[in-house]
């Protein structure tokens, strides 16, 4: 098992609300071998430092030390290729859904070529929104009781994080895998396909073919075709490429 690959995932609370949800995961995180936990736009200010996530860390302070405070969800997924969105709701639009068992197998493959990765974890109340699940590559859910699919978000995180180090751990220690016939290296990470389809608004603005006052549905689901398709590095270069030649008609 090589520890250092485990370092390429990022755990990721968005809009936490609690601090001893902050101290729970943070605890969690380092007792599955997990270390790169990252807050975006808590509700408390400094939540890692809250008393209550303190006492809750127990004896992983230096988690929550060195965990990252920021109001950019995009700025914490840029450079991973693989961003997976936990929720439990379904959505009409948005990336496409995978349940964990598949997704912790994607993740390995990921991690396998050194290659980073994104959890998010939503807000306590709502989950995560849509906009934050567009810029995910991935929705994915935990199987649970169908009536009551509820989990608090240490739970959520505790069982994640178990559940993907023995994932993990088989993987990386199976050095008689078959090779993967396509590299995801070269696949475009969700900051710059959200980069791209908002060059891609501004364009159709410009031709007429989306009128800002009444946009109805059409960027949604756009977002989603390109989703399903995995982009490529070059194909947002060409995608972008065409998004200008629409401004230049305006």
């Amino acid at each position: 098992m090589n520890i250092e690959q485990f370092q390429l995932i990022r755990w990721t609370l968005v809009e936490t609300s609690h601090p001893g949800n902050v101290g729970s995961a943070a605890r969690a995180l380092k007792t599955m071998g997990f270390s790169d936990l990252r807050l975006i736009n808590p509700k408390i200010k400094g939540i890692a430092s809250h008393d209550e996530a303190i006492a809750l860390a127990s004896g992983a302070a230096d988690i929550l030390e060195s965990a990252t405070e920021d109001v950019s969800l995009a700025a914490a997924v840029k450079g991973c290729s693989l961003v997976l969105g936990l929720t439990s709701r379904d959505r009409e639009f948005g990336p496409p859904a995978l349940n964990w068992e598949d997704a912790r197998s994607l993740i390995a493959e990921m991690v396998g070529e050194n290659k980073k990765v994104a959890l998010l974890f939503g807000p306590e109340r709502t989950g995560l929104e849509n906009e934050h699940l567009s810029l995910c590559t991935h929705r994915v859910w935990l199987e649970a009781n169908p009536a009551y699919p509820s989990l608090n978000l240490a739970q959520a995180l505790m069982v994640c994080a178990y559940t993907l180090r023995s994932t993990l751990c088989q993987s990386l220690d199976n050095h008689n895998a078959a090779p993967r016939q396509e590299s995801m290296a070269d696949f475009a990470d969700p900051a710059a396909v959200s980069a791209m389809l908002e060059h891609w608004r501004q364009g159709l603005e410009a031709i007429g073919y989306l009128d800002p006052a009444n946009p109805k549905k059409l960027m949604p689901r756009i977002q989603a075709l390109f989703a399903r398709s995995r982009l490529h590095k070059e194909e947002i270069d060409l995608l972008r490429g065409i998004a200008k030649q629409m401004l230049l008609r305006k």
